[in-house]
C-alpha cells in the first residue's frame, strides 16, 4: 500500500503467494481511490464465473458493490453498483464494449490472475484493447510464470543477466516471506510409490515402480496406473489421507480435505471410494455444473469431511478449511501445481498444517521441494547471431517436449491399466526428506508415524518431531538378538500376508539389482516374466514370485553379472 501510493503508478504488478492477501490489498487500494476521487469505478477480471462472485462477496464487505452478473451486451447495470465483475474469456468475446465502459469513467481496472491474460492470443488482445484506456490498472498473481511465450498484458518485461526478457513485478510476497510472518501454513509433502503393471495397445504388458527411473511416457502410464479407480493404489491412499484427516480434526474440528482428479469419471469414482472409507458422502464438483460454485459455497461453510474437484478448485477459490489433499490428477506443470497446492496453505490459526498427498513422481517431487522458489515470465530466448538463428525452433521443441500428454482418447485406445499396490515413501517438508529404510507397507506402524502426526504444531516443532521419528523407528529396526522362538515362516501366515512378503523380497532383490548393474526396475520385472512366465508382480501368485526371487539370485550367483 506503501508503495503503491508514493509512486501513484497506472499500471501495478502484485505478486504474492496464494493466501497471502492479495483480494484485501487491491479492495483497500479502490477503497482508498475512491475515497480520494481518483476513479469512479472499479472492474475486477476474473479467470472463472466462481471468482466472479467470490470478488463480489469480498468487495461488499469491503463497502464497494459489484454487479457479478454483468455481461458485455448487459450495457448500464443498477446505480446500486459501483463497480462490475467479469471473465477473461467474457472480455475476450467483446471488448469493444468493455472499452466504451472503461472510456466513460475513471475507472481502476483490477486483473485477478494475470498470467490468464496470456492463456489465449485473443484474450491477450481482448484485455489489452478493453481497458487500454484505464485511469489506473492493478494486476494481481500468485503463479507469474508461463510454460508458453505470450506476452502478459499491462505487465512490465525487462532483460534479465542473460538477456531474456522477464516480467517485472512492482512488489512481491514470496511463500518463504509469508511463511516466516506465519501469514500461511507450511505444508508436509507424503509420498507414496508401488508396483504398477498395464498392458500396452500393442498388447505387451508393463511393469513399473512408481518413483523409479523412468522414461516421461512410462512414467505417465504408471502414474495413470496407480490413479486407476479400479487399482489398489488410489483406494489405498485415499484411506490414508483420511486416517491424517482424522489426526488434524482432533486438533481442527472443521477441517476438511480435498482430492484433485483429472477428470469426471475418475471424481466420481473416488468420491464413492471416499464413501466407503468415511461412510459420509463427498462433495463433487466438476466444471460444467451450474451448482458448481454453490457446492464450493456450500462445502466452505460446513464441517463435512471431503471434496472430489476437477479443475474447480484450482486457484483462487478460498476455503480456508482445507486442510488435506490427494492429488489424484496426471496434470502435472509448475503452474497448475502453485495454484493447487495455493488451496492449502491459507492460513486461519497459527500452528496449523496442511498435508498433501502426492504419487512419487519426480517431476510433482521436484515441484514440492521448490515451493519457496519467486518464478517470472520468462518470454523467450533472444536470437542474437546468425549462431542462434534457430533459437525459435529449439524454444517450439521444448514446448512439444513439455506436452503434458495426449487427447484422453488416444490415451484410452493405447494404454489398459493391470493392477498396482501402494507403499509408502517418505515425507518431504521444510525441502528436506523424512522416512524409514526399507518398504513401508500401507496401513503399518510405520506409516502411522508420519500420519498421526498432530494437526498443530509449530514449524520448528514439526522438523524436530520428524526426525525423532525417523531415529526412533531407526532404532527399533537395529536386529535384535536372536530369540528362542523362531519366526514364523512364510507358510504360517495368511495368504495376502504371504504375497506382500515375497513382493517386498522379490523388489528389495530387483532394487539391489539395479544397483549392481543400472537395469531399471521395470524392465528387470519385465524381463524376470518372460523366463520364469506369469503375470505382473502386483497380481502374481505365490510360486511364480518364488520362481522369479530364485531367477534373481541364479542372475547375482554368476560370475559375469
Amino acid at each position: 500500500m506503501e508503495k503503491y501510493f508514493s509512486e501513484q503508478p497506472r499500471d501495478f504488478l502484485a505478486v504474492a503467494t496464494p493466501g497471502a492477501g492479495k483480494t484485501t490489498f487491491a479492495l483497500s487500494v479502490a477503497a482508498e481511490l475512491l475515497g480520494r476521487r481518483l476513479i469512479d469505478r472499479v472492474t475486477v477480471v476474473a479467470p472463472t464465473e466462481h471468482l466472479k462472485t467470490q470478488w463480489a462477496q469480498a468487495a461488499e464487505r469491503a463497502g464497494i458493490p459489484i454487479d457479478p452478473t454483468y455481461a458485455a451486451g448487459k450495457g448500464r447495470t443498477s446505480q446500486d453498483y459501483v463497480g462490475i465483475a467479469v471473465t477473461y474469456a467474457g472480455v475476450a468475446v467483446n471488448p469493444l464494449a468493455m472499452r466504451i465502459r472503461t472510456e466513460r469513467f475513471k475507472t481502476l481496472v483490477i486483473l485477478d490472475e494475470v498470467h490468464h491474460a496470456g492463456d489465449a492470443l485473443s484474450w491477450g488482445e481482448g484485455v489489452r484493447e478493453a481497458f487500454e484506456p484505464a485511469a489506473r490498472r492493478l494486476a494481481l498473481t500468485g503463479t507469474p510464470f508461463r510454460s508458453d511465450v505470450n506476452p502478459i498484458p499491462f505487465v512490465s518485461y525487462a532483460p534479465g543477466p542473460d538477456g531474456i526478457p522477464r516480467s517485472a513485478a512492482d512488489f512481491t510476497y514470496g511463500y518463504s516471506h509469508a511463511l516466516a510472518d506465519h501469514v500461511v501454513r507450511p505444508v508436509l509433502f507424503l509420498a507414496y510409490s508401488g508396483e504398477m503393471s498395464w498392458r500396452t495397445r500393442a498388447g505387451d504388458e508393463v511393469a513399473a515402480r512408481l518413483g523409479e527411473p523412468l522414461t516421461k511416457d512410462l512414467t505417465n502410464q504408471a502414474l495413470r496406473t496407480a490413479l486407476d479407480p479400479e487399482g489398489s493404489w488410489i483406494p489405498s491412499v485415499l484411506a490414508a489421507a483420511d486416517k491424517r484427516l482424522s489426526e488434524v480434526r482432533r486438533h481442527v474440528p472443521d477441517a476438511g480435505g480435498l482430492v484433485i482428479a483429472t477428470d469426471q469419471d475418475s471424481a466420481r469414482s473416488y468420491a464413492k471410494t471416499l464413501r466407503k472409507i468415511t461412510g459420509e458422502a463427498a462433495t463433487v464438483v466438476l466444471s460444467d455444473e451450474k451448482a458448481a460454485s454453490k457446492k464450493i459455497s456450500a462445502f466452505a461453510a460446513d464441517d463435512s469431511r471431503w471434496m472430489v474437484a476437477v479443475r474447480m478448485v484450482s486457484e483462487g477459490v478460498d476455503v480456508p478449511r482445507l486442510a488435506v489433499g490427494v492429488w489424484a490428477t496426471t496434470t502435472s506443470t509448475p503452474l497448475f501445481f502453485a495454484q493447487a497446492v495455493g488451496r492449502f496453505v491459507r492460513a486461519r490459526t497459527r500452528g496449523e498444517i496442511a498435508s498433501i498427498f502426492l504419487p512419487s513422481v519426480p517431476r510433482l517431487l521436484s515441484f514440492a521441494s521448490e515451493m519457496e522458489v519467486e518464478r517470472d515470465h520468462v518470454l523467450g530466448r533472444k536470437v542474437t547471431d546468425e549462431d542462434d538463428i534457430f533459437a525459435a525452433e529449439d524454444d517450439l521443441l521444448a514446448q512439444a517436449n513439455a506436452s503434458e500428454s495426449a487427447s484422453s482418447e488416444e490415451q484410452s485406445l493405447s494404454f489398459e491399466a493391470i493392477g498396482s499396490e501402494a507403499r509408502f515413501d517418505h515425507v518431504l517438508y521444510d525441502g528436506a526428506t523424512f522416512g524409514h529404510e526399507g518398504e513401508v507397507q500401507v496401513g503399518s506402524e510405520e506409516e502411522m508415524d508420519f500420519l498421526g502426526i498432530p494437526g498443530l504444531l509449530e514449524p520448528g516443532q514439526m522438523r524436530d518431531l520428524l526426525r525423532q521419528r525417523q531415529s526412533d523407528r531407526a532404532r527399533k529396526q537395529k536386529p535384535a538378538p536372536a530369540a528362542a522362538t523362531p519366526a514364523p515362516s512364510v507358510e504360517q501366515v495368511s495368504t495376502h500376508e504371504q504375497l506382500a512378503v515375497l513382493r517386498r523380497e522379490l523388489n528389495g532383490l530387483v532394487a539391489a539389482w539395479f544397483h549392481r548393474t543400472g537395469q531399471a526396475h521395470g524392465i528387470t520385472h519385465a524381463a524376470l516374466r518372460k523366463e520364469c512366465g506369469g503375470p505382473a508382480a502386483a497380481i502374481a501368485n505365490a510360486e511364480q514370485l518364488r520362481a522369479r526371487i530364485d531367477r534373481v539370485r541364479e542372475w547375482a550367483a554368476r560370475k559375469s553379472g
